[in-house]
């Protein structure tokens, strides 16, 4: 493990991957009402992966980025899932004024996870939408050594999933 290197970047999304509809862990999901520009959403997660995730950016292991549509709603996030607000920042910023789109968010996740990746950062990277299947964003990142995990949308992150998390973390 280089001691020398930058902490590693970990860009998490919210929706299908912390967030869906199936994503208990041996157990029923937590559910709660967030508000986002002006509407309530209800959210699900499962208690014991978040819990795994916070253990691992209050170590000091990992930085955290949120990487979300919920960018401009995080601090409600960070104080559901009880992240400390200054060790869970936001990878990119939604321009303000102006109805973002899906694919321009998803531009800004891919921009976020190659600077990272160009500035010499380990990143994981956690979405299970935007991450390319193949093609060149994949394989530059791959060679720069990121870690991609594509959750299924519904079930969110699995145990095995932070298993590889932390091993990757263990490598750098």
């Amino acid at each position: 493990m280089d001691t020398s290197a930058p902490v590693p970047l970990w860009l998490l999304d919210f929706d299908g991957v912390i967030n869906g509809s199936r994503a208990g862990w041996s157990a029923a999901p937590h559910s709660k009402w967030l508000q986002a520009a002006d509407r309530a959403y209800l959210v699900r997660y499962s208690p014991a992966l978040v819990s795994r995730i916070r253990g691992l950016v209050t170590s000091g292991a990992v930085e955290l980025r949120w990487s979300t549509t919920w960018v401009d709603d995080i601090a409600q996030v960070n104080k559901e899932l009880g992240f400390p607000p200054e060790l869970a920042g936001v990878a990119f910023t939604l321009p303000h004024g102006v109805d973002t789109t899906r694919e321009q968010v998803s531009a800004l996740k891919i921009e976020a996870a190659r600077k990272a990746a160009a500035d010499g950062r380990a990143v994981i990277w956690t979405d299970d939408e935007v991450i390319p299947a193949d093609g060149p964003v994949r394989e530059e990142l791959e060679a720069a050594g990121a870690l991609l995990i594509v959750p299924n949308s519904k079930r969110c992150l699995r145990p095995t999933d932070l298993d590889t998390i932390e091993k990757y973390l263990h490598t750098r």
